[in-house]
């Protein structure tokens, strides 16, 4: 766990309101957020 670590620049797709959008770390300026990541979540075991 990383508190009140600066974000590095990163673009992404993310799914919004029953559609795709763009999202960069221009969109958490002044929100808080967490981060949660899974490489390998929907893999085959």
């Amino acid at each position: 766990m990383i508190i009140g670590k600066k974000v590095e620049p990163f673009t992404l797709q993310a799914f919004v309101d029953c559609e795709f959008k763009e999202i960069t770390e221009r969109n958490l300026t002044g929100k808080w957020a967490v981060f949660f990541f899974y490489p390998a979540d929907f893999t085959f075991v």
